[in-house]
């Protein structure tokens, strides 16, 4: 294959325990590359590196001076224990590099090249449900109503009554239940920018059909509202379906409100700062038969989460740009571009941090001030340290990656503090 200015898809079909994979491009430049694993089989794993080696290890175009160097685009692939995978590179050599190319693939254990057939039986029917929840916001699910049910508990111990642990657990059901029919029903409506952004999620990888998927959400939708009407005290469910419209409009036409930076990022702060929050909060107590009452934990975690959630909302969309071009999705990072998107992002939980640490000083008595500052304190050096990484990675798509991912560890480290500050 010959790379030009224009992106191109090299695919590597593979079967077999441990692939060892390497693709090298023949030319000093490498400006964008991303590598891509979609496998139907759990515990798969892709790691990249991109780096400069002698041009004498790489397979050199004619046209190419020999002390040229060239790029090379190293990955292993383990956890196919009988499973297939599609492994694909996209590369763009940089607008100011007119020179062509070569790109060369050599692949242990490759099989015919025509792409595998999504795996099918109960277990790969499972296991696609599985990532059609996007497991990184269950943790985030979990985590929350965990930390706010722990913080209401801890208030008032002696009201604890341990025969209402069924009931807790089947609200964490339906919280879940709305979660996985918000992640879902974005990938219902996705699947074309999915197949562009994230080909391995199940709807855009072709493990679940789109009425497969509209199923399995409105399932959860039904189960979510039927748990919270027959559990829960009417405010509950009222918020509880607000929850679920706003999951609605963000995704379905004709609003598809994710068009929009603005209410796209307004809808992720509210569902997930202050709804989960407030909402998991106020069903506490009223279990426990206590008046609703705010206290400064939470108050403080509800508008922290806001923040925070707007920023998630906000980076999100940095791995996403190509696909959102070509769709035509306005966010944030396709009209100013990844580097001022990151800062921003970074810049707004900086914000966050040093809100928590003036509050603890500020209040005293409030809060677990040594605790409170201190960890906020490396949280914050760990962002500085996180978006320095990704400024000098130049925003590759493998940084940037690494770098949402990072906010959302972030993200799960606030919640558990949260019992403790």
């Amino acid at each position: 294959k010959t790379i030009s200015d224009e992106d191109i898809t090299v695919g590597l079909f593979c079967k077999g325990p441990n692939l060892n994979n390497r693709i090298t491009m023949s030319s000093a430049s490498c400006a964008h590359a991303i590598l891509r694993v979609a496998t139907p089989r759990r515990g798969a794993r892709a790691v990249s590196r991109c780096g400069q080696v002698p041009a004498a290890n790489a397979v050199l175009h004619p046209t190419h001076r020999a002390n040229r160097k060239a790029c090379a685009l190293s990955f292993r692939t383990s956890g196919f224990v009988h499973g297939e995978g599609a492994i694909s590179l996209r590369a763009r050599v940089s607008p100011n590099r007119r020179s062509a190319s070569v790109v060369q693939a050599e692949a242990t254990s490759a099989s015919p090249s025509a792409v595998p057939e999504p795996k099918k039986g109960k277990k790969a029917f499972l296991w696609a449900w599985w990532k059609f929840l996007r497991p990184h916001t269950i943790r985030g699910t979990i985590l929350g109503t965990t930390a706010v049910v722990t913080c209401a508990l801890m208030e008032n111990p002696a009201a604890i009554n341990w025969g209402l642990l069924p009931r807790a657990l089947l609200g964490l059901l339906a919280l879940l239940c709305g979660n996985g029919y918000i992640v879902g029903i974005n990938q219902i409506y996705d699947e074309d920018i999915d197949k562009v952004n994230k080909p391995y999620l199940p709807v855009a990888a072709g493990e679940l059909t789109k009425l497969q998927g509209s199923v399995l959400c409105a399932l959860m939708a039904l189960g979510g509202l039927t748990i919270v009407y027959y559990k829960f005290v009417p405010l509950i469910l009222q918020l509880y379906a607000f929850g679920l419209f706003l999951g609605t409009i963000y995704s379905v036409p004709p609003l598809r409100l994710k068009q929009f930076a603005v209410p796209a990022f307004l809808i992720i702060a509210i569902v997930r700062g202050f709804l989960l929050n407030f909402g998991v909060y106020h069903a506490t107590r009223a279990a426990l038969g206590l008046g609703f009452q705010w206290s400064p934990q939470i108050t403080f975690i509800t508008c922290f989460v806001m923040m925070f959630a707007t920023a998630i909302a906000i980076t999100k969309d940095l791995p996403d740009i190509e696909g959102d071009k070509l769709y035509n999705i306005e966010t944030f990072a396709t009209k100013f571009g990844p580097r001022a998107i990151s800062f921003l992002g970074a810049g707004l939980l900086m914000v966050n941090y040093i809100g928590a640490i003036t509050a603890a000083l500020v209040m005293k008595g409030m809060f677990n001030t040594p605790l409170m500052v201190g960890a906020h304190a490396a949280l914050a050096a760990g962002l500085v340290w996180a978006t320095a990484r990704l400024d000098r990675a130049e925003y590759t798509q493998g940084a940037i990656q690494d770098f949402y991912a990072f906010i959302w560890n972030l993200f799960y480290s606030e919640y558990f503090l949260l019992p403790f500050l």
